[in-house]
């Protein structure tokens, strides 16, 4: 199926030194762009086993994450880092919506943050984040090599290489869009509709199943759309009102260890507090 693009949709995978977003570091990145006249651009430009671009996370990659996914310290000793693609990195993603498998929670998080340690101020406003994992979970619960086989007819191989397994979630995701394109489903009130559709925002829609203001889930928007908190003692409370009670409260959070994009959602909420009372 042709997919329905109102602008650039970027597919990502990351091959990672561990699963920690607020510590651990980029070792591999593979992107497929697709744009709305069908083209298709990729990062690297070429494909092909010989052609992984592997990325030196500056600090040691822990064995058990190099026997997942075969990269080791003498693999990324001459690679470039993350600060030195940052640039042409952003410029490529620029103004494209986000996709990838398990990328809402893994991939687009922790991408963010090495933005931010670059200082480079990367932001999920305004994009539609495409998660083909929470899809197929919804629709049939299994992983992705699993869904490989069954909506391509297709055997996974080379996984957790991060381009085969960027592809192969490209080809699931159209696949899908054929596959339930006529399915209905029931929601707990009892109301049918159809869940998956050749449609970029109710994708992300359904991916992104509560909306967050933050990749951790620390920061939500409740029904009157206000930023509250979704942790500890002022769980369920506004951020801004939280902040006027506990002065020190903010100052707390950017001190302690909570993800870098936490933080500029902080901020960037109690400028907007300061503006208003302005």
């Amino acid at each position: 199926m042709k997919l329905n693009l109102k602008r650039p949709l970027a597919f990502l995978d990351l091959e990672t030194t561990g699963t920690d977003i607020g510590k651990d570091r980029i070792v591999e990145l593979a992107i497929v762009k697709l744009m709305p006249d069908g083209q298709v651009s990729m990062w690297p430009a070429q494909h092909g086993k010989e052609h992984r671009f592997i990325i030196n996370p500056t600090v040691p990659i822990p064995i058990e994450s190099s026997l997942v996914h075969g990269i080791y310290d003498a693999d990324v000793q001459s690679a470039p880092t993350f600060n030195e693609v940052a640039p042409k990195l952003f410029k490529f993603l620029f103004d494209c919506d986000l996709g990838g498998f398990n990328s809402n929670r893994f991939d687009i998080p922790l991408l963010a943050e090495e933005f931010l340690r670059a200082d480079i101020d990367f932001s999920i406003e305004g994009r539609n984040l495409i998660d083909v994992q929470v899809i197929f979970h919804l629709m049939e619960q299994r992983n992705l090599k699993a869904a490989y086989k069954f909506y391509c007819g297709k055997e996974l191989h080379d996984a957790h290489e991060a381009l085969p397994d960027t592809l192969a979630t490209v080809e699931v995701f159209q696949s899908m869009l054929d596959h339930y394109k006529d399915v209905t489903r029931t929601d707990e009130q009892g109301n049918e509709f159809f869940p998956v559709q050749n449609d970029m925002e109710a994708i992300h829609k359904l991916s992104e199943r509560r909306k967050k203001a933050d990749f951790a889930g620390h920061i939500v928007y409740n029904e009157q759309e206000i930023t509250v908190f979704n942790f500890g003692k002022y769980k369920g409370m506004p951020v801004m009102e939280v902040f006027k009670r506990d002065t020190g409260y903010f100052s707390w959070m950017m001190n302690a260890d909570f993800p870098l994009y936490t933080k500029k959602v902080l901020k960037e909420i109690r400028e907007q507090m300061r503006a208003s009372e302005a």
